[in-house]
């Protein structure tokens, strides 16, 4: 039976669907997730629209990935000036470095990116955008204050904020997160940081080279715990060469105030108590997902202190409702959140569906030296693989690259399966982030580590690293090759 031309089914979905719902789809959060989500839904020709309780672009573009990244840039510039003899450059007596209007400059490049991004140009694509915050009615339908809206699908993309710890005293002193470090007007004589995470590790080094004295408290036994233990140690070890403090194996226990300074009570791995003061103190000891306030369980949706739970479609229990990015997990990057959104976006609308797929995550620590993962440690493939891998080692003192920006210091790992496979790559060295890539491409289109010695570079580069690991597999991959070894008996015997 038809009703108007359609079947029941078409007419419940899609035949009068605009009779029926305000929108095809409204996405809650414009951050990375988000704004991707939208305009691949836009592309499809649905009608979406994007509800946003502060500003389009979210933690990347105001706290986070932008903001962090060009404090990195004017830190590493200040760094280079200080290093200027490694350069063959004299500089004139009594030189210094004015860092007085780096937090201004880090603002300026927030607002370059946002401008991109901003609710006009968006708008003038026919994605309609609405401030204030969701809450949802039931699986159809939310309220922006007074107001109701409904749609026939919803991605939900709110994101994650930093992590406060129940520890006593710390609401009584003024203390720093992610969303308020970057507004700063000018740069503290002092800061510690709580977390030896990638935020705490990237911010310790970048205001250091600002000259500000920062000291880093973190619980575990190292810093970057996610990160091969022979880099994260070399890392650590470089931060401290610059005069960052790093305290492993201690917990903050008490916050209090000594005048205008912060005083933090600690204790070690034997239980010592120690006291250090600071003028700041940014607490980075991890994220939690944004989920309060929605009120999911009117749209039936479940979620835990990790976040909303989803399918390996990214969605939830609510058939017609998905979600994506730092509020889904179990990665909280940016480009994870994009890649989870194109996903969300495809299996949300199309008949044909698509699972995540982790196998080939990478991420960078945008430390001096960088410091970039690629799936698997050494450790983690032992764990999974007993014997059965093969780990190419190369240092960086062997590129000349290297060797022309007084960049010598850096290490790759390169990991591979009985098959000559990547199952993971590990970089800590300049460029790290870029040079990484080409293994990625490798790892990700299944192509043997081997293959790359064949395969033209530019000279002299940083990703040259990958083809000389390429190159060593080759040549152990000749060296195993059984016409080669019977050669060799052959020819040995005729000698």
């Amino acid at each position: 039976m038809k009703v108007h031309g359609f079947t029941p089914v078409e007419f419940y979905e899609g035949g009068l669907n605009m009779a029926k719902y305000e929108y095809d789809l409204v996405v809650i959060g414009g951050g990375a997730a988000g704004l991707v989500t939208s305009k691949t839904a836009n592309g499809f020709g649905k009608k979406v629209a994007i509800i946003e309780k502060k500003k389009l672009g979210g933690e990347c573009t105001w706290n986070g990935c932008i903001p962090s990244k060009a404090l990195i840039k004017s830190s590493q510039i200040a760094h280079q000036i200080k290093d200027f003899k490694k350069y063959g450059l004299k500089v004139e007596p009594n030189f210094k470095i004015d860092t007085g209007n780096v937090m201004a400059h880090v603002q300026t490049i927030v607002q370059k990116v946002y401008n991109e991004n901003m609710p006009e140009s968006l708008e003038k694509l026919g994605i309609n955008i609405i401030f204030g915050d969701a809450q949802f009615v039931d699986n159809h339908s939310v309220t922006i204050g007074p107001r109701k809206i409904t749609a026939k699908k919803f991605i939900i993309c709110t994101g994650s904020s930093a992590l406060i710890p129940p520890i006593e005293g710390l609401n009584t002193v003024s203390y720093l997160t992610n969303e308020s470090l970057f507004h700063l007007k000018s740069l503290p004589e002092s800061m510690i940081i709580l977390g030896g995470g990638p935020i705490g590790i990237e911010i310790s080094q970048a205001l250091n080279r600002l000259n500000v004295n920062t000291t880093v408290v973190e619980m575990l036994d190292r810093i970057l715990l996610r990160e091969d233990v022979e880099m994260s140690d070399m890392l650590a070890d470089r931060l401290k060469e610059e005069g960052v403090k790093i305290l492993t194996q201690t917990k903050a226990v008490k916050f209090g105030k000594n005048k205008d300074k912060i005083v933090v009570n600690l204790k070690d791995q034997k239980n010592q108590d120690k006291k250090i003061e600071s003028d700041t103190v940014l607490v980075a000891v991890g994220r939690k997902p944004n989920t309060d306030g929605l009120k999911l369980e009117n749209a039936g949706i479940k979620y835990n202190s990790k976040g909303i739970i989803t399918d390996d479609y990214l969605r939830t229990d609510a058939p017609n409702i998905y979600a994506c990015g730092d509020v889904v997990g179990p990665y909280q990057f940016s480009h994870l959140a994009e890649y989870q959104a194109v996903i969300a976006t495809i299996n949300i609308f199309l008949p044909l569906k698509r699972k995540v797929d982790y196998s080939n995550v990478i991420w960078c620590t945008f430390t001096h030296p960088e410091l970039a993962h690629l799936s698997l440690t050494e450790d983690e493939a032992r764990k999974k693989y007993g014997n059965g891998i093969k780990v190419y080692r190369q240092q960086y003192k062997n590129l000349d690259r290297a060797k022309t920006d007084n960049e010598e210091i850096g290490l790759a790992k390169f990991i591979c399966n009985k098959k000559g496979n990547l199952i993971g790559a590990h970089i800590i060295g300049n460029n790290a982030s870029e040079a990484l890539q080409e293994a990625q491409l490798l790892k990700s289109f299944d192509i043997k580590l081997s293959k790359i010695q064949s395969v033209i570079h530019s000279y002299p580069i940083y990703s040259e690293i990958v083809r000389k690991a390429g190159k060593n597999a080759y040549i152990e991959n000749l060296r195993n090759n059984f016409f080669v070894k019977l050669g060799k008996r052959l020819f040995s015997k005729n000698k």
